[in-house]
C-alpha cells in the first residue's frame, strides 16, 4: 500500500474543496473514489475535489463533484487553485489556467483572486423561459459560463432553493443537468443569490453561478456593472463588459493540509 496522498483543504466564501495534485496519485481519481473522499462521514468531507494536473505548459484544474460527476468549471475552485499554484511558484507568469471550459487568466493579490472568466452565453436567447416543476411554475434565464446555469428571480431565495433547486437541476429541459441560482435584486449594482449546484446541492457560494446571475441582471434587468453578489458565505464582485466578458473577484483561503490515512488509502485502492 502506498503512503497517504497529500492534500489541502481550501474554502472560497464557505464553498470548500479538497485540492490535490494528480502527480501524487498512483491510481486515477474515479467517480467512486471522488464520492468517498468527499463523504463527510467516511472521507475528508468536501463540496468537491479540485485535481491539479500539470502535464503541459499550462496547469489544469479538473473538478469532481461530491456525487462523482465532473464539472466543466468552478469559479470558487479556480480562485483556490490559483492561490495553490501561486504559493508553489507554479502559476504561469501570464496567469493562464486550463479548465474543462477552456483557458482562464487569473491575478492573485494576497488572498484575493481576480479571474477573467471569458464570455458568457445565453444558450436559449436573451430572455426568460417558463418551466413547470413539481413545486410550481418558474421563469428562468439560461446562461452558460462554460457550464450551465438557470437563473431564477425570487423575492426570498432562501425559501425556495432546497425545494425547487433539485427539480430544476434534473428537469427534462436539461439532459446534462444544470446549476440553479435564485436571485433577488437589492439595488442597481447589488443582488442576493442562493444556489443549488449540479451534483452538490445547496452550497454557500458558487463563482460561476454568481457570474451567470450578474450577467442576467446586467443584460436583462438593467443592473449596473460591477455587481456585488451576496452569497451565503460572503460577497463576490462581478464585472460584466458590454460584450459579456466577465471578470470575477473574490477571496480563497487554505484551511489545513494533510495526508489520507492508511485506512482511507486502503479503501480507495480497493475500488
Amino acid at each position: 500500500m502506498s503512503s497517504g496522498i497529500p492534500f489541502e483543504k481550501w474554502q472560497g466564501l464557505g464553498n470548500h474543496y479538497v485540492v490535490t495534485d494528480s502527480a501524487d496519485w498512483s491510481f486515477p481519481i474515479t467517480p467512486e473514489r471522488a464520492r468517498l473522499v468527499c463523504d463527510a462521514n467516511f472521507g475528508v468531507g468536501s463540496d468537491g475535489i479540485l485535481e491539479v494536473v500539470r502535464e503541459g505548459a499550462i496547469p489544469e484544474m479538473r473538478v469532481w463533484n461530491p456525487d462523482g460527476s465532473m464539472a466543466e468549471n468552478c469559479g470558487n475552485g479556480i480562485r483556490m487553485v490559483s492561490r495553490y499554484l501561486a504559493g508553489r511558484g507554479q502559476l504561469p507568469a501570464d496567469g493562464r489556467v486550463l479548465t474543462g471550459a477552456g483557458e482562464v487568466r487569473v491575478s492573485v493579490d494576497g488572498s484575493v483572486v481576480s479571474v477573467d472568466m471569458g464570455h458568457a452565453v445565453f444558450p436559449a436567447g436573451e430572455g426568460d423561459e417558463p418551466l413547470a416543476t413539481g413545486a410550481g411554475d418558474v421563469s428562468l434565464t439560461e446562461v452558460s459560463m462554460g457550464n450551465p446555469h438557470a437563473v431564477i428571480r425570487h423575492a426570498d431565495p432562501d425559501s425556495v432553493v432546497h425545494d425547487i433547486g433539485p427539480l430544476v437541476e434534473r428537469a427534462e429541459r436539461f439532459p446534462q443537468r444544470t446549476n440553479v441560482e435564485f436571485v433577488r435584486r437589492d439595488g442597481p449594482s447589488e443582488m442576493t443569490m442562493r444556489v443549488w449546484e449540479r451534483g452538490a446541492g445547496v452550497t454557500m457560494a458558487c463563482g460561476t453561478g454568481a457570474c451567470a446571475a450578474a450577467v442576467a441582471g446586467v443584460r436583462l434587468d438593467g443592473m449596473q456593472s460591477p455587481v456585488t453578489v451576496h452569497l451565503a458565505g460572503g460577497d463576490l464582485v462581478i464585472d460584466v463588459a458590454d460584450d459579456l466578458r466577465v471578470t470575477m473577484t473574490g477571496p480563497a483561503d487554505p484551511i489545513y493540509s494533510g495526508r489520507f490515512s492508511a485506512d482511507l488509502m486502503s479503501r480507495l485502492e480497493a475500488m
